[in-house]
Formats: C-alpha cells, sequence, structure tokens
C-alpha cells in the first residue's frame, strides 16, 4: 500500500469520526496522516479545521509539526483555522527560528475562549501563543469570519472562517 492509498484509508477513519463529533479521533487521524513518511510528496496542501483537540494532541505531536515544516519548506500551502493555528507553536522555519515570528496570522481569539469559558481547560491561550512566537497576530470581531494570508501559510480565526480560509488553497490548486 502506498502512501497515498493509507493516507485515504486515514482521510476515511477522520470522516468517520465527523458524525460522532469524536475530537479525539479526528485528532488521532490527521496524526496517523502525519507519520506517513512522504505524505509531503503526495498532498498539494494541508489544512486543519481546528476545534480544541489541537492543542492538546497535534501542538506536541512532533509528526504534525514536522509536516507543517515540510509542506512550508515544499512551497505548499498549509491552512489552520480555529484552534489548529496553536500547532504552529513548536514549528520552525528554514532559519530555524518560529515559523511565526514577524508573519501575520490570527487563530482563536482569548476572548472567544472566555466566552466558551474553557480559559482555564486548555493548555494554552492560541493567542497568546502566536504572539508569544513572534506572530503578528491580528484578530476581526469574536466570532465572525477573518483570515489572514501570509504566503503559504493562511489561518483563520475562528469556525465562521472555514470557508474563506478554503478561497487561498482553492487559487493555488487551479
Amino acid at each position: 500500500m502506498n502512501a497515498a492509498q493509507r493516507l485515504m484509508g486515514y482521510w476515511q477513519a477522520w470522516q468517520d469520526t465527523q458524525s460522532s463529533g469524536d475530537c479525539e479521533g479526528k485528532c488521532l487521524a490527521v496524526k496517523m496522516a502525519a507519520e506517513v513518511a512522504d505524505l509531503s510528496e503526495t498532498m498539494r496542501l494541508a489544512i486543519d479545521q481546528g476545534w480544541h483537540g489541537p492543542l492538546w494532541d497535534l501542538a506536541e505531536d512532533r509528526h504534525s509539526v514536522a509536516l507543517i515544516e515540510s509542506f512550508i519548506a515544499a512551497g505548499k500551502p498549509v491552512a489552520l483555522v480555529c484552534h489548529a493555528p496553536g500547532v504552529l507553536r513548536h514549528a520552525k522555519g528554514a532559519n530555524g527560528r518560529p515559523l511565526v515570528e514577524g508573519k501575520p496570522v490570527t487563530g482563536f481569539t482569548n476572548s472567544e475562549e472566555a466566552a466558551v469559558e474553557l480559559t482555564d481547560i486548555v493548555p494554552f491561550l492560541v493567542e497568546n501563543e502566536l504572539k508569544a512566537r513572534g506572530g503578528q497576530y491580528s484578530h476581526g470581531p469574536d466570532w465572525a469570519s477573518y483570515v489572514v494570508t501570509d504566503g503559504l501559510l493562511i489561518t483563520g480565526q475562528n469556525p465562521a472562517s472555514s470557508a474563506e480560509a478554503a478561497q487561498p488553497l482553492l487559487k493555488r490548486l487551479t
């Protein structure tokens, strides 16, 4: 079975979790996919829709970080929406510095986290982490679509940003 076939199997596993709302299953499927050594050769883009799970599962997973770094290095776009930009906390650019350093980025705001009463539950706040890594963090109104694009890196503030964040990806594929 080649990498593309394995990826399709992982994708199907992820799709199966969609109907159950099983975030752990979603994150596991993404982690499994990231462990396929040649994914950056097989895939043309990466997108992670977020929710809270990536803050625990993907942000500390070396395979997820390596996949993002390899996509950027290969000139392939990466889109991260909602909490998913938190996965960038350990990602490095070719210069060894934080990938977000000096780049415009967005992600779930501190005020949105407070509104859902999870500020004291999540391992870190996306807004704070992106700023701490040198990202030029900005945001729109809470719960409104807001997307920031910097070259290959596309970040969306919250779930309402998903469709808008997909547009730059679609342009790159056509």
